[in-house]
């Protein structure tokens, strides 16, 4: 992630191994004050009236938490940008390309990526995401108009690109979609309660928190594994 990129994310991760019937409890408190995600949500959802679609230009390094169409037009050439896609932990992200105008074989690119790449770590992991890492990459310049529109398998995604023509550019719709089972979250939140239920399915999950908080696990079933049935109360500061 390129240097621009200068807002500071802590990552608080919560790796669980799903099995059977699984529910977790999740209280997060005390966090900081510096709240990227709050702000930004809450001012962008005042400017909005009822059965409006929200627009607005997206800068080189972005962040959003709402819906809308975003439109990207250079002004001198761009070569290390990303946009940063949160919904709440039961929402999935669909971003759908509307008009696409880059210079594919003179090396601009537009990607979109199933969750989030901070610091050269992908979330979630790629233990813990159902696609390799190479499903979870769409290229543009490879799909075109043969797959416009790319819904996330949690409750983030961001694209990243490079447009070295001033003048040239994309829009994008974001829309979010709902999940009864999230598996792997990103808490937008400093503060709350969050269950996860993952029913009978064996995988690996992960609930992150970007703020540096006081975690409590105030339940934990692990189900049935080998004959092990294992369920208790734990508080992680």
């Amino acid at each position: 992630m390129p240097s621009a990129f200068q807002f500071q994310c802590h990552l608080v991760l919560i790796f669980l191994a799903a099995s059977k019937g699984e529910t977790r409890y999740l209280e997060v408190r005390d966090a900081g004050e510096d709240d990227p995600f709050l702000l930004l949500s809450e001012d962008l959802k005042r400017e909005l009236s009822a059965g409006q679609i929200y627009r607005r230009s997206l800068r080189c390094i972005d962040m959003l938490s709402i819906e809308g169409q975003f439109t990207f037009t250079a002004d001198q050439p761009q070569l290390h940008c990303a946009t940063f896609f949160i919904g709440e932990p039961e929402e999935l992200i669909t971003i759908h390309y509307d008009f696409v105008n880059i210079d594919c074989r003179g090396g601009d690119f537009l990607k979109v990526f199933d969750g989030w790449i901070l610091k050269g770590e992908k979330f979630p992991s790629s233990y813990d995401h159902p696609l390799t890492t190479s499903q979870r990459y769409v290229d543009f310049c490879e799909s075109g108009n043969i797959q416009r529109s790319i819904r996330s398998s949690q409750n983030v995604a961001m694209i990243f690109f490079r447009i070295q023509l001033p003048g040239n550019g994309f829009t994008v719709t974001v829309k979010k979609n709902s999940n009864l089972f999230p598996c792997n979250v990103i808490s937008q939140t400093p503060s709350g309660r969050f269950t996860m239920v993952i029913p009978h399915q064996h995988r690996n999950c992960s609930f992150s928190i970007i703020y540096p908080v006081m975690i409590k696990i105030s339940d934990l079933i692990l189900g049935h594994l080998n004959g092990l049935f294992l369920k208790r109360a734990l508080v992680s500061p």
